[in-house]
């Protein structure tokens, strides 16, 4: 899955123009430095300045907007130049070299893993985290794409909540949002659970081309029937939020830090689950073979892990963190927010985010240029 998903929180909106470099002005420098590679808004001054200050480690961080830059970036450079990268869990399978070997190295046994939610340190295996029987990258945090909508114009009942809202509400009419490459994922777990277009629950668009073109092609089918809905197209989360802000959209598939800070404006915006199982992704953090800097590198690894740092994270981005704990140092307003949208239902019915396959993006990207120049 290649998307450009992140807000910064932060920093100026002009800085998403391109990739930035952030280097702390006091920096310790006696005992090396540490080149990340992640995303615009994953390390904020707060937590350079705390890195800095425990370990007397400088840091050199260097910004990405989506993964395919940040795959491009590091093949471009044979692997090298950085110590850490972030990048989604199911991209990880695309960092080969040309003979086939993963970039990234085997988490050193002194990395903290202990520290990860267990459950996600198990999920991460089928979702791209092992390489050769190794585990090359591990879970750092998770995020969802739900529906964000106007409860004052559509006071639609969470447990009816439905992808197929974006196209079906009358008044959602020539004001409904989304990411062409995520909503062909939605409408078409809709349309499996009506059993209109069967699919496994899209788990069959992994499994081969021909099933991925029978699901895309009826799905698209059915989005352009009802293409009369469409509001708006985003491509990252200022284009998301614009959607609402200046587009005038009601509601739209959206990432949940879209959702959550529109709603920390202004109330009448809520983001909630849709009753087909909200879409779930996972970012890692992993080290590359040819980091030039090891021991910062498991330091800064291992700092990223703890508990405080991990609340720190998700104080700083609204996005979850796959640390143990990490709840436990979230403001009260971020624990708000995730109650209200991750009750014990929602968790139980999550739908990953897959490691894509060989024809996966090729297929997908096919019948997402259908939609948009429909």
């Amino acid at each position: 899955m290649s998307f450009t998903r992140r807000s910064v929180l932060k920093l100026s909106s002009a800085a998403l123009a391109a990739p930035m470099i952030l280097r702390a002005t006091d920096a310790l420098a006696s005992s090396g430095s540490v080149k990340v590679f992640a995303w615009q808004d994953y390390i904020q001054p707060n937590i350079v300045e705390k890195f800095e200050k425990d370990t007397g480690i400088k840091m050199e961080l260097t910004t990405f907007g989506s993964n395919d830059e940040a795959e491009s970036t590091v093949r471009a450079n044979g692997g090298k130049g950085f110590d850490i990268v972030f990048p989604s869990i199911t991209n990880v399978p695309g960092y080969l070299d040309d003979n086939g070997d993963s970039f990234f190295a085997e988490v050193p046994a002194d990395v903290t893993t202990g520290n990860i939610i267990p459950s996600f340190l198990r999920d991460s295996g089928t979702l791209g985290g092992v390489h050769a029987g190794k585990q090359v990258a591990l879970p750092f945090d998770w995020g969802t794409e739900g529906i964000t909508l106007n409860h004052k114009v559509l006071p639609i009942a969470d447990a009816d909540l439905s992808f197929s809202d974006l196209f079906l509400q009358e008044a959602a009419k020539g004001k409904a949002a989304f990411r062409q490459k995520s909503v062909i994922m939605g409408v078409g777990l809709y349309l499996d659970a009506i059993g209109e277009v069967p699919s496994n629950r899209m788990l069959d668009v992994y499994k081969s081309e021909e099933d991925a073109n029978r699901v895309w092609a009826a799905v698209t089918k059915w989005i352009l029937a009802h293409k009369e809905n469409i509001g708006a197209f985003w491509n990252n989360a200022t284009e998301a939020t614009s959607a609402f802000k200046q587009a005038g959209c009601v509601i739209g598939q959206t990432w949940d830090t879209t959702g959550l800070l529109l709603n920390r404006e202004n109330a009448d915006f809520v983001y909630r689950a849709p009753k087909e199982g909200i879409i779930t992704w996972m970012d890692s953090m992993a080290m590359l073979k040819g980091a030039e800097n090891k021991e910062q590198a498991v330091a800064f690894m291992n700092f990223m892990l703890q508990p405080e740092v991990g609340g720190m994270f998700a104080n700083n981005t609204g996005y979850n963190s796959a640390v143990n704990g990490a709840a436990d140092h979230a403001t009260a307003e971020f624990k708000t927010q995730f109650n209200e949208v991750y009750t014990p239902a929602v968790l139980n019915n999550m739908w990953w985010w897959q490691a894509d396959t060989a024809f996966f993006a090729p297929i997908r990207d096919k019948y997402v240029e259908i939609i948009t120049n429909a």
